[in-house]
């Protein structure tokens, strides 16, 4: 087994943050090789949604606030896996994106 992490990447949430880690314990059960120290890494990742703080959301644009960033991120090879809400996940995905 490599000695790279597995990145799994999510916002800088309360919310996000506990559903990575859900993902991370469920991984880690499910593969007993990913259990070891340092197999796992939760990436944060701040989007634009999360910088948006003196108007609407809708007037900046609605879907893909939340998650644009983070697929950029798994597109570009700086994480592996990305954790959405899928309330935030734009109805058709970006190229490269799968559920």
């Amino acid at each position: 087994m490599t000695d790279t992490p597995l990145r799994i990447g999510t916002r800088r949430r309360p919310l996000a943050l506990a559903q990575a880690y859900e993902t991370r314990d469920r991984l880690k059960a499910a593969f007993p090789e990913l259990a070891r120290d340092g197999a796992l890494e939760i990436v944060e990742i701040v989007t634009q949604g999360d910088k948006v703080l003196d108007r609407a959301l809708m007037e900046v644009g609605g879907k893909g606030l939340f998650t644009k960033e983070i697929d950029d991120a798994m597109l570009d090879g700086g994480i592996d896996i990305a954790v959405h809400s899928m309330k935030d996940v734009p109805t058709v995905l970006p190229d490269g994106i799968v559920l």
